[in-house]
């Protein structure tokens, strides 16, 4: 009887062992799922590590391109040919490297910044604009715009798919965009965020805005203007007296006392030329300034006055960069004569101290005239092919503003002004 115990006794151990073997698989397999999943979570944890290094890598390139953007345009020194890159710079104290590279696209710097931190690598891009300028515009004035009977502002250079023409004013006043009997803008006007257009445009008698009216969504800063690095360093230079006689300028670096040409004296500039005026600029009846194959900048401390039919020429192959520290007048038929019909070749900056830019009747303009704090006045019959923008602008009776598309293209060299991040992405 013995026998059969002794069995089942054994039976039982044996089950004991299968049961212990069988525990001893579970915890096993669950040592092992939970060993994956703390090796995963770890992997993944490394992962997401690297992840955030290299976009804070690739941040940490972003921002240091656009201060170094920012600061060539501070010290004048930025040259669209040879812009800032960086390749592989390693972040102080860590094992994380970034890159990055800057390329231009129309009036906008293009911005790519690469980060790496051991397998993970985030790419960050972003474009540029430089903030205050306003050349999308065919004119802006900030506290306002007036358009007296038959003014006109139109456009050419443009392409079908470019859209609307634009005016604007971040005014939200009554009427602080007139246009008067017959003035038309072919395209669309803009007024100040939170304005109601209906109240802020007035259309007189067969006044028309053949486009579309709306709202700013911000405001459009005219930034200040301040002196390129270029001027800055002529400032320094012994005067050379006073200008008041024919003269020819060669290549070179010049400080005046003062331009004072009488009746039908000429002075000829030939090649490139930075002149820096300390009392003023002031050309006689019949006189000129004749610009031949040179790029001139010229910087007048106070005021500047073209007399009747005087002319600054600017002939082929030459530019015109006027800084105007105080204020400017331009009489009965004389002009700034850009004989090229490149608006980009006249670039005319308003300093703050400049708070009045007067061209007189039948005055023409090729050229683009930036004056945060002028207001600006073009008589009747005067022609602009450009763009303008200003405290204020009045264009007089028929007096014309043709705005060149082509100035979207054209970054305004205001010194003080700085690059903002217009779009972002990242991946």
């Amino acid at each position: 009887m013995r026998k059969p115990l002794k069995i089942m006794r054994l039976k039982r151990t044996g089950s004991a062992i299968i049961l212990a073997m069988f525990a001893v698989l579970i915890l096993f397999i669950t040592g092992v799922g939970l060993f994956r999943i703390g090796l995963n979570s770890r992997v993944y944890a490394m992962r997401t590590a690297e992840d955030i290094k290299a976009r804070c890598a690739a941040d940490a390139g972003l921002a240091q391109s656009i201060y170094e953007m920012n600061l060539r345009l501070s010290q004048g020194t930025l040259d669209d040919d040879a812009l800032p890159f960086v390749s592989d710079a390693q972040l102080e104290g860590s094992d994380t490297y970034f890159s990055y590279t800057v390329t231009k696209n129309g009036s906008e710097y293009l911005i790519e910044a690469i980060g790496s931190a051991g397998f993970a690598q985030r790419t960050v891009k972003t474009s540029l604009i430089m903030e205050g300028t306003t050349l999308d515009y065919a004119i802006f004035g900030d506290e306002g715009v007036e358009l007296n009977n038959s003014a006109l502002v139109d456009w050419y250079n443009n392409d079908p798919e470019d859209g609307n023409l634009k005016v604007g004013t971040n005014s939200t006043q009554n009427d602080k965009v007139s246009l008067k009997n017959s003035a038309k803008i072919k395209g669309d006007c803009f007024v100040g965020v939170g304005g109601d257009p209906d109240d802020v445009i007035e259309l007189k008698n067969s006044a028309e805005i053949t486009g579309d009216t709306g709202t700013l969504t911000q405001e459009s800063t005219l930034t200040s203007v301040s002196l390129p690095s270029s001027v800055m360093s002529v400032a320094s230079l012994p005067s050379g007296g006073t200008i008041d006689e024919n003269t020819t300028l060669p290549a070179g670096s010049y400080k005046f006392t003062a331009i004072d040409l009488g009746n039908s004296e000429t002075l000829t500039i030939n090649g490139d030329v930075v002149i820096y005026v300390t009392d003023g600029f002031s050309l006689g009846n019949s006189s000129e300034v004749n610009i031949n194959n040179g790029n001139v900048v010229l910087y007048v401390t106070n005021d500047f006055s073209l007399g009747n039919s005087s002319d600054i020429n600017i002939n082929s192959d030459s530019s015109l960069k006027l800084y105007a520290g105080g204020n400017f007048e331009a009489k009965n038929s004389s002009s700034l004569n850009n004989t090229t019909q490149i608006p980009s070749n006249l670039l005319m900056y308003c300093l703050d101290s400049c708070t009045s830019v007067d061209f007189k009747n039948s005055s023409n303009l090729y050229g683009v005239i930036y004056a945060p704090k002028a207001d600006v006045v073009f008589h009747n019959s005067a022609d602009i092919y450009g763009a303008l923008a200003a405290k204020t602008i009045e264009l007089k009776n028929s007096a014309r503003v043709y705005y060149d598309a082509d100035l979207r293209d054209t970054t305004l060299e205001i010194g003080s002004g700085r690059f903002v991040v217009n779009h972002w992405s990242e991946n």
